[in-house]
């Protein structure tokens, strides 16, 4: 496939709204195939599509085995607990903070054949969850860092840990 464009801080895009994914179709598997390029090129554990310039709700993000699942029109059912952990963005490369999250979410999700699932994740999936669903309602984490972080604090190994 091929690999996308990621939109950083200051593009308009980041700060817009999605629309709903209405067409199960080549475009949206196109998108989907160019998401999972991109990502794992760029070493991150999550993308939205707004990050790469297009305003639809689907995003990928690395779950508990270390793939990618794709979650179209997702919206977060349930929140439980509390969690305080680092936070980066490809969409805000070079920059960390600390956020609070849930610990435990349920998201409702279509994949790409329009089938409705629900998943339950904790700790760093479920804070990449939060993270994505986020990008498609306009929000970037930097809005909830309640303290940033010495970027030389991480190593090159961490950058996986970007959402």
């Amino acid at each position: 496939m091929a690999i996308r464009n990621i939109v950083k801080v200051g593009d308009d895009i980041l700060t817009r709204k999605c629309r709903p994914v209405t067409d199960f179709n080549d475009r949206l598997f196109t998108l989907l195939d160019d998401m999972h390029d991109t990502l794992t090129d760029a070493h991150g554990a999550g993308l939205a599509a707004p990050q790469v310039g297009i305003l639809r709700r689907l995003a990928l993000v690395m779950v508990e085995d270390e793939s990618f699942l794709e979650i179209i029109n997702p919206e977060i059912i349930a929140r439980e607990g509390e969690q305080d952990g680092a936070e980066g963005c490809l969409s805000v490369p070079g920059k960390y903070g600390m956020v609070k999250r849930p610990m435990k979410v349920t998201v409702r999700y279509q994949d790409r054949g329009g089938e409705w699932h629900e998943r339950t994740a904790e700790g760093f999936t479920a804070r990449a969850f939060c993270h994505e669903i986020d990008h498609l309602d306009g929000h970037l984490y930097t809005e909830l860092v309640t303290e940033y972080l010495d970027p030389d604090d991480f190593t090159e190994d961490d950058e996986g840990e970007d959402q």
